[in-house]
């Protein structure tokens, strides 16, 4: 892919209830106060097979934990390759794009039930077509982010218990480490103010 006055990709990652999705929309104002083009975006998408992996998540349909591996890999490669409005295109039309999950997420939450090696692999294509030029990842505490879910949520989604979002949060971690010579991440305090939290996002956006 030519580089030449191309866009960049920031992806947020963290448990449910770290607060990315509301850093996602402050990273974006942020860049359109500096005048810089930016679209914001999310996995699973609103596509139809977003829309299958919602519905499975909140209780309405059932699968095997293969078969939602396999439908987050199909809905992570719609986002990127969409001929209406693919991240690929956006960022070769010179636009930023901040993306409220990737495939760092899958590493984290499906190899909870899946094989990572599995996961690593049928996701290679997705990281080989457009890889982040950060990854920041909001370190919140379960108990913290359990807490958040309760007070903001009415319906918890199937990967919002506190037993799982620990085992989650290693998953990330362990991910990371693995990955650590080939990805760019940040780890970001999430357990503090929504300020607190933006600045140092908006510091670790600076150096990339």
């Amino acid at each position: 892919m030519d580089k030449t006055n191309q866009g960049r990709l920031i992806v947020l990652e963290g448990i449910d209830g770290s607060g990315k999705t509301t850093q996602v929309g402050l990273l974006a104002d942020k860049f359109r106060e500096m005048g810089t083009a930016c679209y914001t975006t999310m996995e699973p998408t609103d596509s139809p097979i977003g829309s299958l992996i919602h519905q499975i998540m909140t209780g309405r349909m059932h699968a095997d934990p293969k078969v939602i591996a396999a439908l987050f890999v199909a809905d992570r490669l719609d986002h990127l390759l969409n001929e209406v409005n693919g991240v690929v295109h956006k960022i070769k039309e010179g636009v930023t794009v901040i993306m409220d999950r990737y495939y760092f997420s899958s590493y984290a939450y499906q190899s909870v039930d899946v094989p990572i090696e599995w996961l690593i692999q049928a996701n290679a294509q997705s990281s080989s077509i457009l890889r982040p030029a950060v990854n920041i990842f909001i370190d919140t505490d379960p108990e913290i982010a359990m807490e958040r879910i309760t007070k903001n949520r009415f319906d918890q989604e199937l990967f919002e218990e506190k037993t799982r979002l620990i085992r989650v949060r290693e998953k990330y971690l362990e991910s990371f480490e693995r990955f650590k010579d080939t990805e760019r991440v940040v780890r970001i305090d999430g357990n503090r103010s929504q300020e607190e939290v933006a600045q140092d996002i908006w510091k670790a956006v600076q150096q990339i």
